[in-house]
Order: C-alpha cells, then structure tokens, then sequence
C-alpha cells in the first residue's frame, strides 16, 4: 500500500530525515515512535508530499507520488490525515466541514456528501453536535470530527500525526476508541505517537525512529516491547524510560 524507497530530506543544511525505506501492506497499522526531533511527523508528512523530499521515491497503492503528471488532490483524498491540532474550518459547522472536500475534491453531489457525512459522525459518536461550530466541541470531539472528516473521503489508508499530544488527558481515551475501531475493521493506518499503551494493543508493526531521522527499529509490536533485550541499545535506552512510567 505504502513503499519508501531510501527517502532523505534536508531543511537547510540540517538533515531531518535520513535513507529512510519502509513498506506498509494493506491492513497494517504502524506505529512510527522514538524521541522529540526525530523526524517522525516529518516522515508521515512525506507520504501525501505535505513535506517534500530530496532523494529517494515514495509509492502509494502503485502511484509515484513524485510523478510530476501525478493529481495531488487525488492522491491526498485517497490518504486521509489527520493533524494535532484538528484543523477545522473555525467558520463552517461540523456537517460543513465534513461535506467541503466531498463537494469540491471529489465531486460528489450535494446530497450523496450530506448521506456520507452523517454516516461517519454517527460513526465516531458525534451526529447529535453535526450543526455546532468546532470552536463549540471539546477538543477530544473535534479531533473526532477530523477523523471523520477523513474517513468521509473513502481514504485506502489512515495516516495519524501525534492525534491525541494537544488533548486533555480525559480526552484522549475517546480518540483512541475510535481509532482501535479502524484498525480492528482492518483499516491501513501509520500513527506517529506517544500512546505506548495504544502502540502496543493495536500496532502490528513498531517503527522506532532517532534523532538525526534514521530509522532504527522495524519490528513486530511483540517483538518490540516483549523482548526490549533484543533490541539496539538506543532502543533499549527508550523503552527502560517510557516503559517504566
């Protein structure tokens, strides 16, 4: 579904991401985790070409990214994303949030976005808030009106950047309820967080990443946190400190 390809990224002379090569198959939820400044977000943000890269090549579904022939719109409609903080249209009520992209992206008529959107804000709980601006939901809800947001676009594959770092403590449960529903439905998913709780219920793979972007670790979720003994040592350093919280 997904294939890096050694991608590299510099901003300036700083290198943010290093040869870093992965494949995700339909149906995996990643886990991309490692210390602040490690090029995480970076990484997930590369594969709907929301940050450019390089060198290296990126595929979604068969599709070069960087084919300079290649509708953007088009690919970032089929890659749903969803930010830390939410990224609602402030002026537009949630129903309308969720409609704008169907309507001009896709090209769907009025009628068939109005019967998408309530099915995915029933979805994640939230039909009863649909005529409610964003700036009158909590911030637990509005990330979930962003999820289905993304869902109301047919999306091939979910991609998770820190959902739940901007939450309340006592909201991120709700956001993570959602997002296991999507994984246990067998949704392909990449997840950039800090939820280890979350990683290691619902990842199938772990991808630990370091300062300087490389990636370290590409492992089972079992393997990862059951046998940390058999991990590189900067992993092992990582895991003893958030393991033991």
């Amino acid at each position: 579904m997904i294939t890096l390809n050694a991608i590299s990224k510099w901003y300036g002379s700083v290198k943010v991401l290093d040869q870093c090569s992965l494949n995700i198959k339909q149906g995996e939820v990643v886990v991309v985790c490692g210390p602040s400044g490690s090029g995480k977000s970076t990484l997930i943000k590369t594969i709907n070409a929301l940050e450019p890269i390089q060198e290296g090549e990126i595929f979604v579904d068969g599709v070069s990214i960087h084919d300079k022939n290649v509708n953007l719109n088009k690919l970032r409609s089929r890659v749903g994303m969803v930010f830390q903080h939410f990224e609602l249209f402030p002026h537009l009520t949630v129903f309308e949030n969720l409609c704008l992209a169907q309507i001009h992206v896709l090209k769907r008529a009025k009628s068939d976005a109005a019967k998408q959107s309530i099915k995915y804000l029933e979805r994640v709980g939230l039909q009863a808030h649909k005529d409610k601006y964003p700036g009158q939901l909590s911030g637990g809800q509005q990330q979930r009106v962003a999820i289905a947001r993304a869902l109301a676009m047919d999306p091939i594959v979910m991609l998770f950047d820190e959902p739940t770092s901007a939450l309340d403590p006592e909201m991120v449960g709700e956001v993570l309820d959602v997002m296991v529903k999507l994984a246990n439905e067998g949704m392909t998913m990449m997840c950039v967080t800090h939820e280890m709780g979350f990683a290691r219920k619902v990842g199938s793979r772990i991808i630990f990443m370091d300062v300087g972007g490389k990636i370290l670790e590409d492992c089972d979720s079992a393997s990862f946190f059951e046998h940390p003994e058999k991990r590189l040592p900067r992993t092992q350093e990582f895991l003893s400190k958030i393991l033991n919280h």
